[in-house]
């Protein structure tokens, strides 16, 4: 909205500021975490007197957990009203690359917040069917991809490689789908412990929020030989929104954590970065730095996979984080320590920008 102001009145002055991306960057940070930091207190106690019991612990899950009951859940609705916001406010509205993603940012986290509903009202675990969230997931995806293909590139790239490896043509949008659904899914997984998920989604959107500006910029993508995607700079302001909002969230899940971001949340975030990787062209890449959400996802898989055909579990209890508390870690040591493995994941990831 401001960018468009100063549109219209020719940038007269100061408001020559808002033309630069990284000013409108550093303002969306600014706006979400400030935003978040202000209704959070008196928005984490409309869910508790909403919610009344919070959300449901699984009673086959850590023991530890049970000591969590009443903790409300659904805080993914502040982290989507701090980043709709500042987006609102300083995004380039011409933009088609941020209507994109912040349509299947919106659009995941209305299917997760469905699905948390369904849990708090019903008092169960389970929710929305499998199939229902997945379908629904995979709609929104499409329309999103849809939206950020029209009329670009539907080349794969790799890592480590300089130049497309082979046109997908129009099944580009389907393996573009597949991305943000996963990513959706994998960081779903991951939020199982008080912080666990958010730290790493701000750590791996500082990664992308260097990868857009690089992408966006024709003078860095030529030089270190990533393609080129007019527009794509201005995923900065989303990238930045989701950094200050994660932060402001973080304040009130770091343990003991006063409510859970619950499947609004985190469906939201993991749709926004694999939205983000699609539009960025970076979507192996994508799989590096978020590989702490990806080893989350292949554990339950493998977990699910050897228990039906053999009876037998691979991992104490999956996701992996349920693992090592079995094995006896804390709940803020195995916190920690995947941050500090997501952090260098993404370290990582960034390195494959010139390694190619």
């Amino acid at each position: 909205m401001f960018l468009w102001i100063a549109e219209q009145l020719g940038f007269p002055g100061v408001l020559n500021l808002f033309r630069y991306i990284t000013f409108r960057a550093g303002a969306a940070t600014a706006t979400a975490l400030f935003l978040g930091l202000l209704i959070g207190p008196k928005f984490i106690g409309w869910l508790r007197v909403r919610q009344g019991k919070g959300q449901p612990i699984r009673e086959d899950g850590p023991q530890s957990h049970l000591a969590k009951r009443g903790t409300p859940t659904m805080g993914g609705l502040m982290i989507l009203t701090c980043v709709t916001v500042a987006m609102l406010l300083w995004m380039d509205f011409s933009n088609r690359y941020l209507w994109a993603c912040l349509f299947i940012t919106v659009g995941f986290g209305l299917i997760g917040f469905l699905d948390d509903y369904d849990k708090v009202t019903k008092r169960s675990h389970k929710g929305v069917s499998g199939k229902a969230r997945l379908l629904a997931e995979f709609v929104v995806a499409g329309i999103g991809c849809w939206v950020i293909t029209y009329g670009a590139g539907t080349e794969l790239y790799i890592p480590f490689y300089r130049g497309p490896v082979v046109d997908l043509g129009p099944f580009y949008i389907l393996f573009a789908a597949f991305i943000v659904v996963g990513a959706g899914n994998a960081v779903n997984l991951t939020d199982g412990l008080d912080g666990l998920a958010t730290m790493p989604v701000i750590i791996a959107s500082l990664a992308f929020l260097v990868i857009a500006y690089l992408v966006g910029n024709v003078v860095f993508s030529r030089y270190l030989g990533i393609p080129h995607v007019l527009g794509a700079g201005d995923l900065t302001v989303l990238c930045s929104a989701i950094i200050g909002a994660g932060l402001a969230f973080l304040w009130f899940n770091a343990p003991p954590a006063a409510v859970f971001m619950g499947d609004t949340g985190s469906l939201a975030l993991g749709g926004a970065l694999g939205a983000i990787a699609v539009a960025t062209q970076h979507e192996i890449v994508l799989g590096i730095i978020g590989g702490l959400f990806v080893l989350e996802a292949l554990s339950v898989i493998i977990q699910v996979f050897f228990y039906k055909r053999t009876g037998r579990r691979v991992f104490k209890m999956a996701p992996i984080h349920h693992h090592f508390e079995q094995m006896g870690w804390s709940e803020p040591t195995v916190v920690i320590r995947f941050w500090i493995i997501s952090f260098v994941l993404a370290l990582a990831g960034l390195s494959t920008l010139k390694l190619r």
